[in-house]
């Protein structure tokens, strides 16, 4: 391979990489505000200046392309000066309102003005003011004299949304971002610009004023609206979630995710409706009771049904491992009728991330063997089933059987037993016998497989009392194993819910007893053994990015 000196550091790169792009490569990170490596060049920021051997001028390394034998240097005396003068030239306008921009913590410019900068600006004139808290779309708020024009939002519209909505209008230094004339910024995709915009001009509108970045944590995670399974990072303050960023991985997401994704997946967490406690119901009502009486009152109330007497749906929103548990407790039972309904919005995708099935784990539940109710036989012959009273016990699992449609509510009450695993009340729920309070994907580990066959992981960013429960007496020094900080487990509410597996582990116990796990990489260790997909994987194997499952493609969606 071609090599160039970077700071007297020999680097091998690829043909028609550019300076900026071979440096980062071999780790070294030269300044930049434009410059993004899935978006065209502009080359309009120049804070990328370096000085180049046997070249007569500061060459911008976004748009210089690496040759071999080239010699550049990123910290000579004459960079650092041509740098200090494209922070001062960028500073003259901006204002000075740190204090209160969404983006202090985590601002590129923030960050040069500290390393690259003067320290102080000799320009002693009026600031030009800009128009601030402008609507450019249903999400996004601008304020234009935050903005430094490095055009990443105009170019990511174009480029990625394959939506052209935004253009610069006026000159020089009264140059601003506006949407063409008759557009609303409101593409699927318009919070990404919220991401790449280096600065505070573009900010969040659902997320805008709520925290700073310090205050709150990070934890990997996967949304969970669409078969995607889009790298996020879910943010976390007082125990409750805040927001979703994308997290890179190329062969999912890249960098990006839909505004759908990030706004809606997380709000059920902390929603009004969610269940804390188990509930059963006596005298028609459904009422709170501890976890040792539900889990008794189920068991000894399945004994009394035949197998052929009942059913089991498990979940595409669940994970592998709970619906793994599932199928493993309905066939300790002798119970084979197992299915999982699809969720399909005919016509709801595109070529970039979105995706018909609005279920994160359609795949996954198939894999563990469950039959996919998608051609409505599964469900038909459900309802007739409970209709002529053969199916008398029903177990439900994160999915709400009585929405599906009118007939299917008003044939539930029908049930002997209707037992149900759920984070959020819905009309299932309410027509239960017996209530089971799972936790939400932001509060358990798990595994879900996308529409490619690649499974990945989601960890708990939120705290619930059965953590607390089980960390009682753990030393410090093992807290990491639940892949959070300690004080965030300190404050907010806390829901008490179980992950399903562990439901069915309890359930098991007042049983048979033969479903037994401890943790839920014990439960995936036991479906990869099982398994024929997951065969050799395990938890660090799959780390951050996933791992593409040996298995035919049969979800297309």
């Amino acid at each position: 391979m071609p090599t160039l000196t970077v700071d007297g550091k020999q680097v091998e790169f690829k043909q028609g990489q550019t300076v900026i792009e071979a440096a980062r490569d071999a780790g070294i990170e030269i300044p930049h505000f434009c410059w993004h490596p899935s978006l065209s060049v502009s080359g309009n920021c120049r804070i990328c200046l370096v000085e180049i051997e046997r070249m007569p001028k500061l060459a911008i390394s976004c748009s210089t392309y690496a040759s071999d034998g080239m010699v550049v240097h990123t910290q000579s005396d004459k960079t650092v000066q041509a740098r200090n003068a494209v922070m001062e030239f960028i500073l003259i306008n901006h204002p000075l309102d740190c204090p209160i921009c969404d983006e202090a913590g985590e601002c590129k410019l923030q960050d040069y003005a500290y390393k690259l900068g003067e320290g102080e600006s000799r320009f002693e004139e009026m600031k030009v003011r800009k128009e601030k808290r402008v609507q450019l779309g249903p999400h996004i708020k601008f304020d234009g004299d935050r903005c430094i024009m490095c055009s990443r939002c105009i170019r990511f519209s174009d480029e990625i949304a394959k939506h052209n909505q935004l253009t610069f209008v006026q000159r020089g230094d009264k140059v601003t971002i506006t949407t063409f004339p008759g557009e609303s910024f409101d593409n699927p995709y318009t919070l990404n610009t919220t991401d790449i915009c280096p600065v505070g001009a573009l900010t969040n509108q659902d997320f805008r004023f709520k925290s700073r970045v310090w205050e709150m944590s990070s934890t990997d995670s996967i949304c969970v609206g669409c078969s995607r399974g889009c790298n996020t990072e879910i943010w976390v303050r007082n125990n409750e979630v805040l927001r979703l960023t994308p997290r890179f991985n190329e062969t999912v997401n890249s960098y990006w995710m839909c505004d759908s994704g990030r706004l809606n997946s997380f709000k059920d967490v902390k929603a009004e409706n969610r269940i804390s406690g188990t509930y059963l119901r006596k005298d028609g009502k459904l009422q709170k009771e501890s976890w040792e009486a539900a889990l008794k009152h189920a068991a000894k109330s399945l004994k009394n049904f035949k197998s052929s007497e009942m059913a089991f749906i498990g979940s595409p929103y669940a994970t592998c491992e709970d619906n793994y548990a599932l199928v493993k407790f309905a066939k300790s039972l002798g119970v084979s009728n197992i299915i999982y309904i699809d969720h399909l919005i005919p016509g709801d995708r595109d070529d970039i991330l979105i995706r018909e099935d609005k279920t994160p784990n359609s795949l996954g539940a198939e894999l563990v063997g469950m039959k996919s109710a998608k051609n409505g036989s599964e469900l038909a012959s459900l309802y007739k089933g409970i209709k002529e009273g053969k199916i008398k016990a029903l177990y439900v699992m994160e999915e709400d059987v009585a929405s599906f449609s009118n007939e299917f509510e008003n044939v539930l009450p029908k049930l002997e037993l209707l037992i149900v695993n759920a984070s959020n009340e819905n009309k299932t729920t309410l027509l239960a016998d017996v209530v089971f309070p799972s936790s939400s994907f932001a509060e358990k580990h798990g595994t879900l497989v996308n529409f490619q066959g690649r499974v990945q992981r989601i960890r708990p960013a939120v705290a619930t009392e059965e953590m607390d429960r089980a960390l009682d007496g753990m030393q410090m020094s093992r807290w990491d194993k639940f892949g959070t900080e300690f004080d965030r487990w300190m404050n907010g509410v806390k829901y008490d819910a179980n992950p399903n597996w562990k439901i069915f582990v309890s359930l098991s116990a007042y049983l048979d007893g033969k479903i037994k796990y401890e943790m839920a990489e014990d439960v995936f260790k036991d479906l990869a053994r099982s398994v024929d997909g997951f065969k050799g994987l395990d938890y660090d194997i799959i780390g951050k990015q996933g791992v593409l499952l040996k298995i035919k493609q049969s979800v297309t969606v």
